[in-house]
């Protein structure tokens, strides 16, 4: 071969080697995000997920992307928002903030595989087939609490045993706002207690809860477990310090946002568990495979500074199971 046309082949390989090294690289996967609450009540919730998720060795905008699609706690928005991520073709779904959500997402895809992080269970909820062997696309978290509601009346009973009026705030959009109803007037049943049902499912509603609250005289509050109520802690602290109004809530934000007492799980655990999931599915694992996690573990946690707002004098035996104690 003559040195000139040598030289002309070798540009040609040249020029054409980065464009099929790139045609070659594999494009970068993409996380469909569902959430009932906003990027602005989630920031924190977020930050746990993303962690979990670069413990799997992925970092947003390095390789992985992200498209977000936020409902602002209107649940009646989530079944367009979750048809619209999967018609993006993303490579995971990653369904949050209640079941509403993870709900939605199943829904509108068979293929796409979604990671939830509920509360409640998700084989009665129709997820999944089983938590062992989840089968189909879907695979998560779940922090399943059946006796939550009545451990939270029993504590408002040992702490205010005089109380027997007492309201519940409940998202009637809530799946699993029947059985939490159901278990409080079991539980009410057997303390002797009587229940006042006031539902919200907006932040505008809560408000006029509270007045119905006031109105119908209760003596004590419990604040079921939502992703709405989730995203309000400082505004039902709020209401319930107004009004001086004791209450037992889901978590401990509330009491860290001046609530009286919390008793349940911890709302970043299964965030951090389900960026953990989604990461191990772009690694190439199968939802079917995956068995759902559960987060079970529960705090007691009392604000001090609240009894003594209220005038209420917390049982030294109450003290002493708490995990937490705010001063």
């Amino acid at each position: 071969m003559k040195r000139r046309a040598f030289i002309t082949l070798l540009g040609g390989v040249a020029a054409a080697w980065p464009l099929s090294a790139r045609a070659q690289q594999p494009a970068i996967p993409m996380i469909g995000f569902l959430s009932s609450g906003s990027q602005q009540s989630d920031v924190w919730r977020l930050a746990a997920f993303r962690r979990g998720l670069s413990e799997t060795g992925y970092i947003e905008g390095r390789n992985v992307v992200s498209e977000f699609r936020w409902a602002y706690d209107q649940y009646d928005r989530l079944t367009a928002l979750a048809t619209e991520l999967a018609r993006s073709q993303p490579t995971v779904i990653v369904a949050v903030g209640g079941p509403t959500s993870a709900l939605a997402a199943k829904a509108a895809s068979t293929t796409v595989p979604i990671v939830f992080a509920i509360a409640g269970d998700p084989v009665k909820l129709g997820l999944v087939a089983s938590v062992n062997r989840p089968g189909g696309n879907a695979t998560g978290i779940s922090t399943v609490f059946s006796s939550v509601v009545a451990k939270q009346l029993e504590t408002l009973h040992e702490m205010m045993p005089k109380a027997t009026q007492i309201g519940c705030l409940v998202n009637p959009k809530n799946p699993n706002a029947v059985t939490g109803t159901r278990e409080a007037q079991e539980a009410a049943r057997t303390l002797g207690l009587s229940l006042n049902f006031v539902n919200a499912s907006t932040d505008r509603e809560i408000d006029t809860a509270f007045a119905t609250l006031v109105q119908g005289r209760v003596d004590a509050l419990v604040v079921f477990t939502d992703p709405l109520f989730n995203s309000w802690p400082d505004q039902l602290a709020g209401l319930a310090a107004r009004h001086a109004l004791p209450a037992i809530y889901p978590y401990r934000e509330f009491a860290a946002a001046g609530g009286l007492i919390s008793y349940g799980g911890n709302l970043t655990e299964p965030w951090y568990l389900a960026g953990v999931y989604a990461g191990r599915i772009l690694k190439g694992e199968k939802p079917a495979d995956l068995p759902i996690q559960q987060s079970t573990k529960i705090t007691l946690v009392i604000n001090l500074k609240t009894a003594m707002s209220l005038g209420i004098t917390i049982p030294i035996t109450l003290i002493g199971r708490a995990d937490e104690v705010i001063e």
